[in-house]
């Protein structure tokens, strides 16, 4: 089987700062490294690190050849991704010494993908396939629709959150996936708990206070977090998304592939980086957690 992923590449900026900046505050960072990243290409290369086959479509600028040369590094098949006229996107990430950041981002390509490009990659999908996507392209309504007339199983990572998009797909989606913040926000904008939507599956992360299940017609699960020291927080959700389809796509139970995506991001937390960093399914199999 395969997984589809309509996603964005960026380069992820990263600046080590004494603490996150607030209006009006010139900040000196202590350090600052250069990376892939985007949370299209954070989950292709955590779906492929966790052994699944997965196909990315996206867009990069001229300027961010290397990035589609590092996603095949990674295993990720890359004939769907484009070169735009559009620079390629970016993220300027601030990380404080706790650990958690703060993002500025930049479409750029990213918002570039066309629905003949979908078409085109989709076109070698079959039933038993995977379409994942989430909010730094655009398109992403016409992708889900594609998907469901093909009947692959779709999966929408709400993120960033726009209420918008979400009510544009969510009657399609089979699996949501969205943090506490905004599931929030989507209950607020709907009226509706997450076990109260309309697709079957959503998966409710919290960070260290772990993940919650909602499936139709069941008492929704709590999955606990591992207990970990974090040193960046930067596309541990990504990550997680990523070995949470790619365990669906292995046929793994969904309780099986929480459990899974939990250990993955609990290892991704103790890393500095984005996608170049995220840990592949034997160091997560070898890792001795707390």
């Amino acid at each position: 089987m395969t997984v589809f992923n309509l996603g964005s590449i960026n380069a992820d900026n990263v600046y080590r700062v004494p603490h996150q900046p607030v209006a009006g505050e010139t900040l000196a960072a202590g350090s600052m490294i250069r990376g892939l990243g985007g949370k299209g290409a954070n989950m292709s290369v955590a779906a492929a690190r966790a052994a699944a086959r997965v196909v990315h479509i996206g867009a990069v600028g001229a300027d961010g050849r290397w990035a589609v040369e590092r996603l095949l590094e990674y295993g990720v098949d890359t004939r769907h991704i484009v070169i735009s006229d559009l620079p390629t996107g970016h993220a300027n990430i601030c990380v404080d010494p706790q650990g958690e950041n703060t993002i500025v981002l930049l479409a750029g390509a990213n918002r570039g993908i066309t629905t003949d490009m979908i078409g085109a990659a989709l076109s070698t999908a079959h039933t038993s396939d995977i379409l994942v996507t989430q909010n730094e392209t655009n398109c992403q309504s016409d992708a889900v629709e594609m998907a469901g007339r093909l009947g692959m199983r779709v999966v929408y990572a709400a993120a960033p959150f726009d209420a918008d998009a979400v009510r544009a797909v969510i009657d399609q989606v089979d699996l949501l996936i969205l943090n506490a913040v905004e599931a929030a926000q989507l209950a607020q904008e709907t009226g509706s708990d997450p076990g109260d939507l309309p697709c079957n599956d959503v998966v409710v992360t919290k960070g260290s206070e772990g993940c919650v299940w909602f499936c139709k017609g069941q008492e929704p699960v709590t999955f606990p977090a591992i207990p970990v020291d974090p040193v960046d927080t930067t596309g541990a959700g990504d990550t997680f998304t990523g070995y949470l389809v790619a365990g669906l796509d292995r046929g793994m139970p969904m309780a099986q592939a929480i459990g899974l995506a939990t250990k993955a991001g609990a290892l991704m937390v103790m890393r500095e980086g984005t996608a170049d960093v995220i840990p592949d399914l034997k160091e997560i199999e070898d890792f001795t957690f707390r």
